[in-house]
């Protein structure tokens, strides 16, 4: 009992802590004039909140970061960058934290939340549904060609490009793997929240450290909060101006090719993208438990497989730009990018094909494998009309120019 405050003769407050069988939690009870009682009080990151469950609240929130990010972004670089460049340290500051007291529990000598075996760390290649989330894994490390496609507006991006790859993807690594290990050791798996069960681990770890240290969960969710606003400006800025360039190109309508007269960005591919992206967040959120929820999970699930269809491309052409610079007598680091690119290729061919397999549970396998791939086909029809209509009309206009 750490504290007892009395308001009247029937208003009793009483404060303190009790032992769950693994770590100290904060027990509240309240005197009513005849008995005491439990006050139950939902933690961190266990997804009972009100504002959790609050889905005006979720939605204003959501969009309102949204827009923030699409401006900062409008206005240019030298403004938008410092969102990204912040988001991206609050990105990192949950992992560090679950990472350094997980390694706390450890080395105090706290037994494990989980049990561990060894054949819990080797994969059932013969569970096929557990295998989709190995697609959600190579997903993971999507986002580090983002930065390329804004070469022309970074310094040296010869140099830098190649530095900042070198520097995130081992860093990207070493936080799934720890952190993962870390929330496993710190929370039972059954009572994990599968959207904010990070935040649950850093709360057992602050208390197991110390309790006062329980700051430090809202201070993670607000870091891992800007790091989300800061993650959606960076993927406002890189998919824009390839959309930018496809509206150079007549692809696109001509307008995705516009600049804005005062800050000079692609300000209407911004807009476009920012308008889809409110529209997709207005059908999760309104179109919860209807069917219109499941066709916006089975749109997730086609993307998914349509964003790899690219890097399939970008391996490739290393591996066929490489043997040019072969054949033509450069011998530096020629192989080794032969065999990036050919790993590279073969890992997401392999997370294109497990993302088709339908997860653990679903009912309905073979619908959820030809939406998922009908809807693929679907898109990557509407880019190759797109890409044929614009194809054909310099040869339409050719004939009318010489007559």
């Amino acid at each position: 009992l750490r504290g007892v405050t009395s308001i009247a003769a029937n208003n009793a407050w009483a404060v303190g802590t009790y032992n769950d069988g693994t770590y100290d939690q904060p027990l509240i009870m309240h005197w009513d004039g005849a008995t005491w009682s439990v006050v139950y009080s939902t933690s961190f990151g266990q997804g009972g909140g009100s504002l959790a469950s609050s889905w005006p609240y979720v939605l204003s929130v959501t969009l309102g970061a949204l827009w923030l990010a699409v401006w900062l972004n409008i206005v240019g670089l030298s403004t938008g960058r410092w969102l990204q460049n912040v988001g991206g340290i609050g990105t990192y500051i949950p992992g560090v934290l679950l990472v350094v007291f997980g390694a706390w529990a450890i080395l105090k000598g706290e037994p494990s939340a989980n049990a561990f075996h060894a054949r819990d760390f080797v994969p059932d290649l013969t569970d096929l549904g557990s295998l989709n989330l190995w697609a959600s894994i190579a997903f993971a490390f999507a986002g580090l060609e983002l930065a390329p496609s804004m070469g022309g507006e970074i310094e040296n991006p010869a140099r830098t490009l190649p530095k900042a790859v070198f520097i995130s993807a081992p860093l990207i690594t070493v936080i799934y793997i720890l952190g993962t290990g870390a929330l496993l050791w710190l929370v039972p798996v059954g009572d994990l929240n599968i959207v904010s069960g990070f935040l649950q681990g850093v709360e057992r770890g602050a208390r197991d450290v110390a309790p006062w240290l329980v700051w430090l969960t809202p201070f993670a969710a607000f870091a891992y909060t800007i790091g989300n606003v800061g993650g959606v400006g960076a993927w406002l800025t890189g998919p824009a101006r390839v959309a930018f360039v496809i509206g150079l190109d007549r692809y696109f309508p001509p307008a995705f090719g516009k600049v804005h007269p005062r800050w000079g960005t692609p300000y209407v591919a911004i807009l476009a993208q920012a308008v889809l992206a409110t529209v997709a967040l207005l059908l999760s959120v309104l179109g919860r438990g209807t069917k219109v929820e499941t066709v916006y999970l089975i749109l997730l699930d086609t993307q998914l497989l349509i964003y790899f269809i690219p890097f399939v491309y970008l391996f490739l052409s290393l591996i066929i730009l490489r043997r040019r610079d072969q054949m033509a007598g450069a011998t530096r680091g020629v192989q080794s990018a032969i065999w990036v690119g050919a790993i590279g290729a073969l890992t997401t061919i392999f997370a294109m094909v497990i993302a088709t397999i339908p997860p653990s549970g679903d009912e309905h396998k073979m619908l959820f494998f030809v939406k998922v791939v009908g809807g693929a086909a679907f898109f990557i029809g509407i880019g190759g009309y797109l890409y044929w209509r614009a194809s054909r009309k310099p040869a339409i206009s050719q004939p009318r120019a010489a007559a």
